[in-house]
C-alpha cells in the first residue's frame, strides 16, 4: 500500500468555542427585511421567485442558533481522514479514506461552489468500502477547492481550473496515485473534465454530472427532449445567473456580506440549493438542514465567502473550447441540474463515453439528493470506465 510522503501532514478540524458564540450571537442579533411580495401557501415553488422566503430563513436561522451541531460535523470530517500539503505555494486541505480491497482504484472527488467537501461525506465510506463485493472499490480522495474550507485562500490571481487540475495530479502523486478516477460536477466537473483532457498519463478515466459541450453547435438533428435541455440551460444563464455574472466580475463587493453575515451567508446559498435542487418547494425536501448547515457553517468559520467566489473570476467561461477528451467517460445528466448538454454536443468533447445516463429524479447535488442513487451510479459508471481502459 503506498503512503503519503512527508509533505502531507494530519489535519483535524476544532473551531474554537469563541467562533462559535458569536456566531449563534451574530444569528440572534441578525436585522431582517421585511417578507417577499410574493405571497403564496407552501408548497409552491412559486414562493421563492424573489429569494428565499422570510418564514423559511427564520425556521433555518433559529434552528443553526438552538439545534444544529457543528462538532458533530467535525467528528464526521476527522474520523473520514483529513490532511494538508502544499502545492504551488498554496496550502491544499483534502479528506482522504483508503479502502480495505488490495484491488481499490484511487479516485478523487471534486465538489463546486456553493458546495463542499460536505457535498460528499454520506457517499465516502460506501464507496471506499462498498456493501455489495462485486462493486468496485475505491481510495477516495476529497480536496477542498483553493479558496474554499481549510485550502489556503491564494493571494494572487491565477488559481483557475486548468492550475487547480494540476495541482490535483500533484497531490495524487504525492499520496503514491500515479494513476486515477476522477469525478466531479458544477465546477468539479469542469475540473475533472480538465483533468481528462489535459492528464491522460494518470487520469484513468472521468465521470461527470456536467458535460460542457463545446460552443457553437446547433439543434439540427437533437430529439425534442435534448431540444428542451439546450432550451432549459439557456434559460438558466440568460435569466438566472446573476450570482454568477457578481462572483465573475465583483466577488470582493459581495465577499464583504459573505464574510460579515451570517444570515446573508446563508441566505446567498440556500436559494441555490432551493433552486437547483429536484424540489417542488423547499430544497429540504430531500436534504437535511444539518447537511446544509454543515456546508454554510464551514464557509462561516472558515471565512471563505469572498475567496471562494473568486473562482468564478478565475475560470468563468474558460473551459478551452478546443480540449478534448479521449479518456473513457461516463456522464450522468440529472434532471433538475441547471446545465444539461445533450450527448450528440457531449461527444463533440468527451470521444469516448462509455456511459450515459438520464435519471428520472435529481438536481443539482445528487450526493445529497439521491445518495444511494448517487452512488450505485457512481460505481457503475466508473466500473464501465475501468473496463475500457484495460
Amino acid at each position: 500500500m503506498p503512503r503519503p510522503t512527508s509533505d502531507v501532514q494530519a489535519f483535524e478540524a476544532h473551531a474554537t468555542d469563541a467562533d462559535l458564540d458569536d456566531l449563534r450571537a451574530r444569528l440572534a442579533a441578525a436585522r431582517l427585511p421585511e417578507a417577499e411580495t410574493v405571497h403564496r401557501a407552501a408548497p409552491d415553488p412559486h414562493r421563492w421567485e424573489q429569494g428565499v422566503p422570510l418564514a423559511d430563513l427564520v425556521d433555518v436561522v433559529n434552528y443553526w442558533r438552538t439545534g444544529y451541531n457543528w462538532r458533530s460535523f467535525e467528528a464526521r470530517l476527522n474520523r473520514i481522514g483529513q490532511f494538508r500539503t502544499t502545492i504551488d505555494d498554496l496550502g491544499i486541505h483534502f479528506l482522504h479514506r483508503r479502502s480495505a480491497r488490495t484491488d481499490a482504484t484511487p479516485l478523487i472527488l471534486t465538489h463546486g461552489w456553493p458546495g463542499s467537501i460536505a457535498e460528499f461525506i454520506d457517499v465516502v465510506d460506501e464507496l471506499a468500502d462498498p456493501k455489495d463485493a462485486d462493486a468496485p472499490a475505491f481510495h477516495v480522495v476529497v480536496p477542498s477547492l483553493p479558496g474554499f474550507g481549510y485550502s489556503d485562500k491564494p493571494a494572487t490571481t491565477g488559481w483557475g481550473t486548468e492550475r487547480i487540475a494540476a495541482a490535483w495530479v500533484e497531490l495524487m502523486g504525492r499520496l503514491g496515485y500515479s494513476k486515477f478516477a476522477a469525478h466531479g460536477g458544477d465546477w468539479g466537473g469542469n475540473i475533472t473534465t480538465v483533468l481528462g483532457g489535459r492528464f491522460p498519463a494518470h487520469v484513468l478515466g472521468i465521470h461527470t454530472t456536467f458535460a460542457e459541450a463545446p460552443p457553437g453547435l446547433t439543434t439540427d438533428g437533437l430529439t425534442a427532449a435534448e431540444r428542451k435541455w439546450t432550451e432549459e440551460t439557456r434559460d438558466f444563464w440568460r435569466h438566472r445567473a446573476a450570482y454568477a455574472k457578481q462572483q465573475a466580475t465583483r466577488p470582493q463587493t459581495i465577499g464583504y456580506s459573505l464574510v460579515d453575515s451570517p444570515v446573508g451567508l446563508l441566505a446567498w446559498i440556500l436559494d441555490k440549493f432551493a433552486e437547483w435542487s429536484d424540489t417542488e418547494d423547499s430544497p429540504f425536501e430531500t436534504i437535511s438542514r444539518d447537511r446544509v448547515l454543515d456546508d454554510v457553517t464551514l464557509y462561516w468559520l472558515t471565512r471563505t465567502g469572498a475567496s471562494a467566489a473568486r473562482i468564478y473570476y478565475e475560470s468563468h467561461n474558460s473551459l478551452d473550447p478546443e480540449l478534448r477528451v479521449d479518456v473513457p467517460s461516463a456522464i450522468t445528466m440529472y434532471p433538475r441540474d441547471v446545465e444539461k448538454s445533450p450527448r450528440p454536443w457531449a461527444q463533440e468533447r468527451y470521444r469516448q463515453i462509455v456511459r450515459w445516463r438520464s435519471p428520472e429524479t435529481g438536481g443539482h447535488f445528487p450526493s445529497l439528493e439521491v445518495p444511494e442513487y448517487f452512488v450505485k451510479d457512481l460505481q457503475e459508471g466508473l466500473a464501465a470506465v475501468l473496463a475500457a481502459h484495460r
